[in-house]
């Protein structure tokens, strides 16, 4: 039976924490915060009061599009916070008129045809998981209703050169649908946002997705050779090339463009073999600010391991990495060619010598088996792990680092209970210069904690770095406090501004990788040059000249 997303909360319905699950993450809250929150009734979709359709799309049209309540609810909102609070609440007067799952892009340039000529807003909606509001269904300006276009049926491995090392693939295709295609060749992809179970490749070109690993290619960007894009003007195709010093490269106008221009429908993308020799370790550090040294020195060594996320105190007990009171830097290296020993012998070495220390030995695997060093071998056998084939791909770790890659993919769906309890809760990201890192931690800290007192009597904020380079680090905070009933998105509101305000004048972007969207828009337009934006907003006027595709996001609406 096919798995049912939840037309409100983060993924899947049988993911979902049950009520004793739910009850325990209340006591957790409670002991945090000294009054235990409650449990509130889920929202149910038999209550739900959707808007009617304001228009009525010709037949040609209706064979690949519905109206039914489940699909218009589920594609009304992204899954950041206040797509959670108002689905919750039972707020889905933003829904989409239709809802359109086109198989080719002559249904789509069908579609671009028809919303031009009846003034329908348009909103390209990959696996529904953006947190910035990057899929809003609000009409603007002109726009007298909106059409929502799904491509997940557009989601196959088209073609794969294997002497390039480069797959063509459709831009509906989810994480795991790539995955599973791509292993029958023995590759991958080497892409894993949180969001992997459910994102899909055009989502994240369009919003420039960072991935799981933490070095060297941690953007899609790194990993896009061309794209075929479909604008209300026409296709762009771009050309299949390793590198050009041709002039502005094509791909770029459309990496990040939240479909403001057009619509991914495919692309051609750099893979890797799958990897056989895998290492994880993790190192501790009794201050936080001796990790950020160390993992500074261990990002400008050249090693690039895939994984070098440094985890403050408070993150790593939040995810229960550990409760000793310390950072926790979490190393992984990996590789298809050779193994990784001396990589991770090295890094061990800098971070030791800057003050780090080893609680846990070093984990090594071939082909998924672990062992460990050989002096280090115990009678202890090696921990049961099914083939490579029946395994996700996604790197397997152990110790502390397997205790945080387990939370750190179910952490969308705790967010989603926190919301059922009343709880204000999200994350934000940013991405500064080493030397600026300090001065800016220390005023997004003392910023985010007085806005969460102000507005919400206390709360706490973590923080770890989820990608690093030899130029800086990205920052990633969380924060939680107690919410208000019915005022937890102005709550929200008021701890979201103090943040990124504060970022911006520390010398930090407004986002790493989860994109601009409407929420993180004032703030963008203040980071982006104005002569930038005019450019722009002229190439939105050339490609989408009557404003059809996702107006509000990215760049402002036309009158």
């Amino acid at each position: 039976m096919a798995r049912v997303r939840s037309f409100w909360a983060w993924g899947y319905e049988d993911k979902f924490p049950k009520d004793d699950a739910r009850k325990a993450l209340a006591g957790r809250i409670g002991a945090v915060f000294g009054a235990e929150p409650q449990l509130r009734p889920l929202p149910s979709l038999e209550a739900l009061r959707l808007p009617e359709p304001r228009y009525s799309p010709p037949v040609e049209l209706r064979g690949f599009g519905t109206t039914d309540i489940r699909e218009r609810a589920t594609h009304t909102y992204g899954r950041g916070y206040r797509d959670l609070v108002r689905g919750f609440a039972g707020d889905f007067s933003a829904a989409p008129d239709w809802v359109f799952y086109p198989t080719e892009e002559a249904q789509l340039v069908a579609l671009y045809r028809f919303c031009e000529k009846e003034a329908v807003a348009l909103v390209p909606y990959g696996g529904g998981t953006n947190v910035v509001g990057g899929v809003e269904h609000r009409p603007e300006g002109r726009h007298r209703g909106t059409a929502c276009v799904d491509l997940s049926r557009m989601d196959k491995v088209l073609e794969i050169d294997t002497a390039s090392r480069a797959a063509r693939i459709q831009a509906g295709a989810s994480g795991p649908r790539i995955s599973q295609q791509l292993a029958e060749q023995g590759l991958t992809l080497r892409h894993y946002p949180q969001s992997f179970e459910l994102s899909t490749l055009g989502g994240w070109i369009a919003t420039r997705a960072g991935g799981h690993f933490a070095t060297l290619y941690t953007h899609i960007d790194d990993l896009v050779q061309s794209l075929r894009v479909l604008t209300p003007a026409g296709v762009i195709e771009t050309r299949r090339l390793p590198a050009s010093g041709a002039g502005p490269a094509p791909e770029r106008l459309f990496l990040g463009s939240e479909g403001v221009f057009g619509i991914v429908t495919e692309a051609w993308m750099r893979v890797q073999p799958r990897p056989r020799w895998r290492a994880s370790a993790s190192v501790r550090f009794a201050r936080f600010a001796d990790g950020v040294i160390a993992t500074r020195a261990l990002s400008q060594s050249g090693l690039f391991p895939s994984n070098c996320r440094l985890l403050d105190e408070k993150e790593a007990m939040l995810h229960r990495v550990t409760t000793d009171g310390k950072a926790v830097l979490l190393i992984a290296f990996e590789s298809a060619d050779h193994p990784v020993e001396p990589w991770m012998e090295r890094a061990l070495s800098i971070a030791t010598d800057l003050g780090g220390s080893c609680e846990e030995e070093p984990m090594y695997s071939t082909d998924v088996i672990y062992s460990m060093r050989p002096h280090a071998l115990s009678s202890q056998p090696p921990p049961s792990v099914p083939p490579a084939s029946e395994l996700p791909d996604i790197t397997h770790d152990a110790g502390d680092a397997s205790t945080w890659k387990r939370s750190f993919f179910d952490a969308p769906y705790l967010q989603s209970a926190l919301v059922s309890l009343g709880v204000v809760c999200d994350t934000f990201e940013t991405a500064c210069t080493w030397e600026r890192f300090p001065e800016l931690h220390a005023a997004v800290t003392k910023a985010v904690e007085g806005a969460m007192k102000e507005v919400c009597g206390g709360g706490i904020l973590t923080c770890r770095f989820t990608h690093v380079y030899p130029d800086g680090p990205a920052p990633y905070y969380t924060f939680i406090a107690p919410g208000r009933a019915g005022a937890e998105v102005e709550q929200w509101t008021a701890i979201k501004r103090a943040a990124t305000d504060t970022i911006l004048a520390h010398g930090g972007t407004v986002t790493h990788h989860h994109a601009v969207g409407r929420v993180h828009r004032p703030w963008y337009e203040q980071e982006r040059p104005a002569l930038f934006e005019a450019a722009l907003l002229a190439t939105k006027e050339r490609l989408d000249p009557e404003g059809i595709m996702n107006p509000g996001c990215l760049l402002p609406s036309r009158s």
